[in-house]
């Protein structure tokens, strides 16, 4: 066993295929009009799905339903105004807080990702903290 770990593979089970993310518009950090969300944070994801070789599939929702989705298992990683003093820690895992992201407005901005998925979420912030600093 490898540590960090996934116990269910998401990280194994999106690199080279689909990573299937739920956004959650947020002004300034997620937009949700045509057919695909656009903002800094999907363009954040997107790169990220790039580095893992991956193409993001978008699912648009409230952040209840969408946080429903990710324990189910039927997402990989949930974006949109999520902070820090975010009340969905006790049911997904966070990244840790990122004040730099474009059109974050002062707040930490963090990305949810499945409870335990950690080689999922190291990955994810090592990507992050290259691209808008730790």
């Amino acid at each position: 066993m490898s540590i960090p770990a996934d116990p269910d593979r998401t990280l194994e089970h999106a690199r080279g295929g689909v990573l299937r993310v739920g956004a959650s518009p947020d002004p300034g950090l997620v937009t949700a009009e045509g057919e695909k969300p656009s903002g800094p944070l999907v363009d954040i994801v997107e790169g990220f799905s790039e580095s893992i070789d991956a193409r993001a599939e978008w699912t648009v929702g409230s952040e209840e339903t969408l946080v429903g989705l990710l324990e189910d298992g039927d997402l990989d990683l949930l974006v949109g105004g999520f902070t820090t003093e975010s009340p969905w820690f006790e049911r997904a895992g966070m990244t840790r807080g990122y004040p730099d992201i474009d059109g974050a407005d002062g707040r930490n901005i963090v990305l949810l990702v499945p409870l335990g998925e950690n080689a999922f979420l190291s990955e994810l912030e090592t990507y992050l903290d290259e691209e808008v600093g730790p």
